[in-house]
């Protein structure tokens, strides 16, 4: 079987991060499903998911390294062309990617003790975003 859930995120701007694994364990233990893996999806081009141990040092690191990898302040052709000024939330975003799969067993993610599902949105305005939740399994 397959279910399709969804559920919405208020972000700010400039790499608002968000621990979205409880939303995702509670879509798992409520569709009646025992076993499988569920796809955690953003319908964004400037945001990306990813796991993480989601505290602040680490997260602070990871910020950084995406100050160093793709500065704000770099010439990007895309803001040349839209003049939007987010060219280097497209590139970051696509980095880390849009999606996550992760399997669950007795309607529990298999998750790290220490590995979170982190929502990353590298836009440069407040957006409110959707999140899609796909579970397969029996």
């Amino acid at each position: 079987m397959v279910l399709t859930r969804t559920f919405e995120l208020h972000t700010n701007a400039n790499y608002d991060t968000h621990d979205i694994t409880e939303q995702v364990a509670q879509h798992v233990r409520e569709s009646g499903l025992q076993n499988g893996i569920v796809t955690v999806f953003t319908p964004s081009s400037t945001s990306a998911l990813t796991t993480i141990e989601y505290e602040p040092g680490a997260i602070s690191d990871f910020e950084r390294l995406f100050d160093e990898i793709a500065t704000p302040d770099r010439e990007y052709r895309h803001n040349l062309r839209w003049n939007d000024g987010n060219g280097h939330s497209h590139i970051r975003a696509s980095l880390v990617g849009p999606s996550l799969t992760i399997p669950f067993a007795e309607k529990e993610l298999l998750l790290g003790e220490w590995q979170q599902i982190m929502y990353i949105d590298f836009d440069v305005r407040p957006r409110t975003r959707r999140v899609i939740v796909q579970i397969l399994g029996e």
